[in-house]
């Protein structure tokens, strides 16, 4: 039995057993955070700018803990597993760190295929002075993966990485470019900070997403960190300090999540990732599947939810209709938000989404202004109740 300010919850490896009211504070539709998701069609430019309230970046991507949940047990589909990198179209770099520079990073990125990384035996920083994009016709699939020691910085300034299938000068390939299935984007074995998306908010959905920003086909990430990301400090909807992904409006995310697998986001005091609503990952219409993770020390910093300037989902924000989020065999901890959630915040506008929960550890994630009575740190609205098995849940 976990017992934490009043809410009762019983943890078994059935459902949780709670009382479980929506906050009393909303408005007539039951939400108090004044949801109402959805993606527009336009696409957008994808560059960063260097804008202010940027936290401090690690001293050094060393320092940061480990990717993902040691304790996670979570079994990890085929389909979100790494990709082969055995035959890659780019490698990156002659064997020396002054090889791998950052231009030569987008270049690699702009070509399309299986990218890897010859930079030497050490770790080794590439910073970039510009986001890499991704050309919706050198799919279908897109692998990046830096072996362990790669990492990409956007020293504060720019967005790290960029996919649009609705970005007409990226490709469009498909005029339904929100429901296309690719090119499927896997990011695996690689370090993202200082990746800074503030000021490309335009009311086009086209904010957010400090390190990845993703809208269309597909997205995948895989042992990767993620450190000290940013995206605008305040915005109804915009969101994910580390990632943002923008998809499926018609619901076919259901059987084509986002997969995070073995990944962290933050991970401890000082690495977190920062934006107006979910600090560390944020979505409209995007089902996800987080497994073997490890989320803490984010924040959504907004104001007034969204109906004002946000501050929804410390480290997960998902929004839209037709939807689904699993976490299973991760910790969401230490994460803060102003407003709804500071480690989940959920709403199925539609009521059809649902939200599981398997195998996991919560704690720690103070309250804000308002989330689900009975579950501590989340604020839910879903065809039912948080689905909760095996899992602690506590303040």
């Amino acid at each position: 039995m976990v017992i934490a300010k009043g809410w009762v919850v019983l943890v078994s490896s059935a459902l949780v057993v709670a009382a479980c009211g929506d906050s009393t504070a909303g408005d007539t539709n039951g939400d108090p955070s004044g949801s109402s998701g959805g993606a527009s069609s336009g696409g957008s430019p994808g560059d960063g700018s260097s804008g202010g309230g940027a936290p401090p970046l690690p001293t050094s991507p060393e320092d940061g803990p480990p990717a993902g949940n040691p304790d996670g047990k979570c079994a990890v589909p085929t389909e979100a597993q790494a990709e082969d990198t055995s035959s890659p179209r780019t490698v990156v770099g002659a064997g020396t760190p002054e090889s791998c520079t950052g231009d030569a990073f987008v270049a690699a990125v702009a070509a399309g295929g299986v990218i890897t990384f010859d930079c030497g035996p050490a770790p080794t920083t590439i910073t970039l002075t510009k986001t890499a994009k991704v050309f919706n016709d050198k799919g279908p699939k897109v692998v990046i993966d830096g072996g362990g020691k790669i990492t990409l910085d956007g020293g504060g300034k720019v967005r790290i990485l960029y996919q649009n299938v609705c970005d007409q000068a990226q490709v469009w390939t498909s005029a339904d470019c929100n429901n296309q299935p690719d090119p499927v984007l896997s990011l695996q074995n690689l370090t993202f900070i200082g990746g800074n998306a503030k000021g490309l908010e335009t009311g086009e959905n086209d904010g957010g997403g400090g390190a990845v920003y993703v809208r269309g086909g597909r997205l995948k990430i895989i042992n990767s960190r993620f450190f000290g990301n940013v995206c605008d400090d305040l915005g109804s909807d915009v969101g994910g300090g580390a990632v943002r992904v923008l998809q499926h409006v018609n619901g076919g995310s259901v059987s084509r999540p986002t997969y995070i697998v073995n990944s962290t986001f933050g991970g401890k005091a000082g690495f977190g990732n920062t934006c107006a609503n979910g600090g560390a990952i944020s979505s409209i219409g995007v089902s996800y599947t987080i497994l073997n993770s490890h989320l803490s020390d984010n924040k959504a910093i907004g104001q007034g939810a969204n109906d004002g300037q946000g501050g929804n989902g410390g480290a997960i924000y998902n929004d839209g209709n037709t939807f689904n989020l699993e976490v299973c065999g991760s910790v969401i901890e230490d994460n803060k938000a102003n407003e709804g959630g500071s480690a989940i915040f959920y709403v199925s506008n539609d009521r059809s989404g649902m939200l599981f929960i398997k195998g996991s550890t919560l704690r720690r994630n103070p309250r804000g202004t308002f989330e689900t009575d009975g579950f501590p740190g989340l604020f839910v609205l879903a065809q039912s109740p948080p689905q909760v098995e095996d899992s602690t849940i506590e303040r």
